[in-house]
């Protein structure tokens, strides 16, 4: 084979390859790329607030076990088309051994605005709500109580259902997140710190 030839040969191969990869590039970019992101479960946003503090605020020693260690007044906004129930999880971000959790609210009615200050401590209230047991290993509310030193974050999380949850009052928190599994529309935050 002459040396032309073989630089034709050459090229000529060497620009289909080129060709191929300039072709192939953006169906392995679209196929292999991330693919676009599904929403995830409750993504949609639920307003959390309070009347006695602000997101980020300190939370009055009034609902702390400094004082009379009742609970704040709470309100949300409108829940999605759908919901059937709501569920509240308080829980303290920076304990010692990892979160723990302060309050579990569920099946409160799908039509309640929010709570009042000083929801009673018994697992089965008036409005049909359930209370489940705290980390403090009693049932409903239990402040805010960190020891002495650097502020803790105080995490309300608020749930829109799209169903009452099949459990008895004094469930334990991690049935109650099982049963949330492929039920939550909405769910919405409140931090609030305190400090000793």
């Amino acid at each position: 084979m002459k040396a032309g030839h073989f630089i034709l040969r050459y090229d000529t191969t060497r620009a289909a390859v080129l060709a191929l990869t300039v072709c192939l590039i953006p169906l392995l970019v679209s196929g292999c790329g991330p693919k676009e992101a599904k929403p995830e479960e409750g993504e949609t946003g639920l307003a959390l607030s309070s009347s006695a503090f602000k997101e980020g605020g300190t939370i009055p020693a009034k609902y702390t076990c400094d004082g009379e260690d009742m609970s704040p007044p709470l309100t949300w906004g409108e829940p999605p088309v759908g919901t059937k129930s709501f569920a509240l999880i308080m829980d303290d971000l920076d304990a010692p051994g990892g979160v723990f959790t302060h309050w579990v609210l569920f099946n409160v009615p799908w039509n309640s605005p929010g709570l009042p200050e000083g929801v009673p401590t018994q697992a089965q209230l008036s409005s049909g709500a359930s209370q489940a047991k705290n980390d403090f290993q009693r049932i409903g509310y239990g402040g805010p109580c960190p020891p002495l030193g650097s502020p803790h974050r105080y995490r309300f999380t608020l749930y829109a259902l799209d169903r009452p949850l099949e459990l008895v009052a004094g469930a334990s928190k991690k049935q109650i997140l099982d049963a949330m599994q492929g039920h939550i529309l909405a769910q919405g935050q409140l931090v609030g710190t305190y400090q000793r």
